[in-house]
């Protein structure tokens, strides 16, 4: 991670931390980085958002900051982060942006940024970005005259995207009843016109962004109120996006939660079933639970284990030509149909495993015996210096030497916050319980909690 971007993008509070100064810049940079690559033709830039007021904000200073280098802009309007990444590779796009802090409140905000393959930006360029925003590279000259770029409409660029989902399932949704939680954010544009072209009977709640609506009580991150929407509806199924639709989180028809582990393990199983799980293998991360891969390992599918962020789980896709991987939290990736997590798309896997096998969600999730986990996020300083702190380590060693082969626990420094994550994983989650606070004790006696 570098001093501005995360392991997704360059975010932080809206004009705090992340500032219309810091989106021109970035512009400025990408316009001209992008347009002196030896291809004769003008840089062309795709940009969606997602529906936080300051999203308008950064979308006019980037836009501004792309044509002042000469680079012509496309403007998406509210839509899904893989949206972009879509329309990235499908009509030849020099890179993209997608003004989004995904699962996070509303005055956050973040650019990320994607190479001309629709894929996370690579380390190398994100440097150079940096050092420009430290003034360390000079200014990038200014377009002049006829170079100066131009900002278009291309609202038909998403949908585009919402047909290529359309064509993606195999079957007719008529007759089952979907609930979809948009969590008023970007899934508010395109999941429900996807779902109703397919047939479904859909209900869709948190569909009504105000601009400080986002993720506010909603979406996959909040999803109790959901859970509960799909059982007293009486829905076959229900799916639940974050702020920007790259992830989703299922609830089945008797309004139980099925995460992104259990996602991997329905559509890996039926993939493996199918001969279309390459390699027979999974990718997962360091977060996935333990009673995932005693699954797998019943299924004889194997998997590998990334560090946590889809771009690193993407990475390890590409390298090893595994075609299906994800997280917990939802991030799903599969490789035929994207370079990134889609929730959208995950939905229509999930649909399609369900109306194949003729099983309810239920019944393909209990498969899977998830171990208690508790994950608590705890906002630090320095979140290096927590992590590094030899008492906390050495507390850390205690609880993993007390679990030995019936847990674990993971402690991990947020890619986009100041927090540190400490998750233990165990038998019950009274035991659980107990050996986070442990750990989290020794971070506050510390003085590294700041809360």
């Amino acid at each position: 991670m570098g001093k501005y971007f995360g392991t997704d993008g360059f975010r932080g509070e809206a004009n705090v931390d992340l500032t219309v100064e810091h989106a021109f810049r970035v512009g400025r940079f990408l316009g001209w980085y992008y347009g002196k690559q030896p291809k004769g033709e003008r840089c062309r830039v795709v940009i969606g958002k997602d529906t936080r007021r300051s999203s308008y904000m950064f979308e006019y200073t980037l836009a501004a900051g792309l044509t002042a280098s000469g680079a012509d802009v496309y403007l998406l309007h509210v839509t899904t982060t893989p949206s972009v990444s879509h329309v990235i590779r499908t009509e030849d796009f020099d890179c993209g942006i997608m003004i989004s802090a995904s699962h996070n409140p509303f005055y956050d905000n973040g650019i990320k940024v994607m190479n001309g393959n629709g894929e996370k930006l690579e380390e190398s360029v994100i440097t150079e970005i940096e050092r420009y925003l430290d003034g360390e590279l000079g200014e990038a000259p200014l377009a002049v005259r006829e170079n100066i770029g131009r900002t278009q409409d291309f609202a038909a660029g998403r949908n585009r995207y919402i047909g290529y989902l359309i064509s993606i399932a195999t079957r007719s949704f008529k007759g089952k009843k979907v609930g979809l939680d948009c969590a008023n954010g970007s899934a508010s544009s395109v999941a429900k016109s996807v779902f109703d072209a397919l047939g479904a009977d859909t209900y869709v709640i948190n569909n009504q962004p105000d601009g400080l609506n986002i993720n506010t009580n909603c979406g996959s991150t909040h999803i109790e109120g959901f859970q509960r929407f799909v059982k007293e509806n009486h829905l076959d199924i229900g799916f639940a996006y974050d702020g920007d639709a790259d992830r989703c989180l299922a609830v089945d028809e008797n309004g139980e939660l099925v995460d992104g582990d259990k996602i991997l393990y329905i559509c890996g199983k039926y993939m493996k079933e199918q001969g279309l799980l390459r390699n027979d293998k999974i990718v997962t991360t360091v977060m996935s639970n333990l009673g995932l891969y005693q699954a797998l390992d019943r299924e004889g599918i194997g998997y590998e284990k990334t560090a946590v962020g889809d771009k690193y789980v993407y990475e390890n896709m590409s390298q090893t030509g595994n075609c299906l991987g994800g997280e917990q939290s939802g991030h799903i990736i599969f490789s035929k149909y994207a370079t990134t997590g889609d929730g959208i798309l995950t939905s229509l896997k999930v649909m399609e495993v369900m109306l194949e096998k003729k099983q309810p969600l239920s019944v393909l999730a209990s498969e899977v015996t998830i171990l208690p986990q508790i994950l608590k996020n705890v906002r630090v300083a320095d979140k290096t210096a927590a992590q590094e702190d030899a008492d906390v380590k050495a507390a850390v060693q205690a609880v993993t030497d007390a679990l030995g082969s019936s847990g674990r626990i993971l402690l991990r420094q947020s890619g986009t916050e100041p927090l540190i994550r400490v998750m233990v994983e165990a038998e019950t989650e009274e035991i659980c319980a107990k050996y986070v606070e442990q750990v989290v004790n020794v971070l506050r006696t510390k003085g590294h909690i700041t809360d």
